[in-house]
């Protein structure tokens, strides 16, 4: 995101809100997802705190799921590569679990065309 530690856990500039709030547990190939009952309650309640909220990381396919829904692409791939459609409000990005280091090799326009647009859109929104 091109911010330093001190801008990052300032949560002026940035609040972090998971998809559940309790560890669901491990699957097969990683975390199960997170329970369903979370967002619905409270994701709401902690939204409407906020006075201005310029710009929604959706981190990971479940956050997309959720609150992209029918506009949701049929593969986190292309949901992030048309981020675009969601701005000004949402902007997709995949998780970034080491997990997932090969996704980012394997779809270099990630990081030349996505990154410095988050970047840029995160400049402005903090005004540094």
């Amino acid at each position: 995101m091109n911010v330093d530690e001190a801008t990052f856990y300032d949560p002026y500039f940035f609040s972090l809100m998971p998809m559940g709030f309790c560890y669901p547990g491990k699957g097969i190939s990683g975390d199960l997802p997170p329970r369903p009952e979370c967002a619905p309650i409270w994701h709401p309640k902690i939204l409407n705190n906020f006075k201005s909220i310029p710009l929604i990381l959706l981190i990971g396919q479940f956050a997309q799921r959720y609150y992209l829904k029918k506009d949701y692409k049929d593969s986190l791939t292309k949901t992030v590569k048309c981020y675009k459609e969601f701005l000004p409000k949402y902007f997709p990005l995949p998780h970034p679990s080491p997990r997932n280091q090969n996704w980012a090799k394997i779809n270099p326009w990630f990081m030349e065309e996505t990154i410095p647009e988050l970047r840029k859109r995160i400049k402005f929104a903090t005004n540094l």
